[in-house]
């Protein structure tokens, strides 16, 4: 049976939910001025990791539930191999910044638990099934000695935990995370009941090993000015492999980029990259790919890195070193638009997926064209111009239009062709087709005073 279809927003929390979670206000919403980028900055996490978006793989997309000790490794594997090439020498996804991979759902022993619980036992300390992870110490440890970092997967969807935790219960899965298995990092759904992200932090942080927490309640923890107990947080449901469902996800990041909640220590995330999954084109990727990298996003793959025929076709994209460049670069904003079309168009598969159900985003339209800013220090911007529309179009980008932007004659990078263009006094045009893009990074011309 195909999946039910509902409308809601991600934002909106159920009556069950809203007593689990700790009241969180949302401050400032959509037409922030730029002035308001000047707020008070997050309270992050104080250790030092995750102050650029962090990178690596994650397994969901690609195995789903159907996941084990051995496909793990395969990817760790993948992710070290040096078989491919950025300007003429081997390199691996790791040399790229992907070293972290990650492990979902589907570890646990569904049943198996006792009092109620469904892989928890009478002391708390989660289940493994063994017969697929026979020893996920070993995993981790492969992941380490390939030079990779390990993250798992916490607050399970598959058998969620339906009753209250126990304090046991998070004391015994940190410990398993930290102390038994050796985790580097770890994902906590929004499926069961261990939603308490400051008790998970506080146990996480107390027994001296640094984790990456990424927070994944699907939009519904957020952070606020002085509260932010993770690295990263999803701001909306999953991410289908359509172009609409990844522009869907994009513009939830929107938000959090004019309050000024996006930044190092407590990212904004709208999923995985869906880029060598099927359902998207080549011009679709790119975009995708280029959207996440402007606003800041944790670069997460998920798409079969040992499959050759998939990853010959995605390394320009994902291989793309001035691309990670941006993502990875921080200037005080994470990257939001600027201009878009008063034309509006409405996308196939304007969804994301939200508690295992395909609900439609906010809204039934999306500007035809639109574009994206970032600064990257030293007066240069990196602008993203996105064509949503279904057929082909003229994009104008006006040098007055970008802001931050601290040259009157401005070199012109083309990121994706990797190549500069002639110099911009007034204003740059391209034609781009359908869900194509034109990614540019504008800087002052050597002999200008840089800001």
């Amino acid at each position: 049976r195909g999946p039910t279809v509902r409308r809601c927003s991600s934002l909106t929390l159920s009556a069950r939910r809203r007593r689990l979670l700790r009241p969180r206000p949302v401050r400032a919403m959509w037409g922030a001025a730029w002035a308001a980028l000047q707020i008070a900055a997050v309270a992050a996490l104080d250790d030092g990791l995750g102050r650029t978006p962090p990178m690596g793989w994650r397994s969901w997309n690609l195995f789903g539930g159907n996941v084990n000790q051995g496909l793990m490794e395969r990817i760790m594997e993948g992710m070290a191999s040096k078989k491919r090439q950025v300007d003429g020498a081997p390199t691996s996804l790791c040399d790229l910044g992907y070293c972290d991979v990650g492990l979902d759902d589907n570890w646990q022993k569904c049943g198996a638990g006792s009092a109620g619980y469904q892989y928890h036992d009478a002391s708390g300390r989660p289940i493994i099934n063994t017969a697929s992870f026979p020893d996920m110490a070993a995993m981790t440890a492969k992941a380490h000695g390939l030079g990779l970092t390990a993250g798992w997967y916490l607050n399970n969807c598959i058998c969620s935990e339906g009753q209250e935790p126990t304090q046991s219960m998070y004391e015994q899965d940190v410990h398993f995370l930290t102390d038994v298995f050796g985790f580097d990092g770890v994902k906590l759904d929004g499926c069961g009941k261990q939603m308490d992200l400051d008790k998970w932090s506080k146990l996480i942080n107390a027994t001296g090993r640094k984790v990456v927490i990424e927070n994944c309640h699907w939009g519904e923890t957020v952070p606020i000015a002085d509260w932010c107990p993770w690295h990263f947080f999803r701001t909306c449901g999953d991410v289908r492999p359509s172009y609409g469902s990844v522009v869907g996800n994009l513009q939830t990041t929107v938000r959090w980029a004019q309050q000024n909640l996006s930044r190092p220590g407590c990212w904004s995330y709208p999923d995985m990259l869906e880029v060598g999954v099927s359902g998207l084109s080549i011009a679709e990727a790119r975009s995708h790919f280029g959207a996440w990298c402007i606003v800041s996003s944790p670069l997460t793959l998920s798409h079969d890195v040992t499959n050759d025929t998939v990853s010959d076709t995605v390394w320009p994209i994902i291989s793309n070193r001035e691309a990670i460049a941006v993502n990875q670069a921080w200037a005080g904003h994470s990257g939001s638009p600027f201009k878009e079309s008063d034309a509006r168009v409405r996308l196939a598969d304007f969804t994301h997926v939200v508690g295992g159900v395909v609900t439609p985003h906010d809204g039934d339209s999306v500007p035809s064209f639109q574009y994206f800013h970032k600064p990257l220090g030293g007066g240069r911007v990196a602008v993203l111009m996105m064509n949503h529309g279904p057929t082909a179009q003229k994009l104008s980008l006006f040098q007055a239009d970008v802001p931050n932007l601290a040259c009157s004659v401005c070199h012109v990078r083309d990121v994706w062709n990797r190549k500069d263009l002639p110099p911009l006094e007034h204003d740059f045009a391209a034609n781009v087709e359908s869900h194509d893009s034109v990614f540019l990074v504008l800087s002052p011309m050597p002999t200008q005073f840089q800001v």
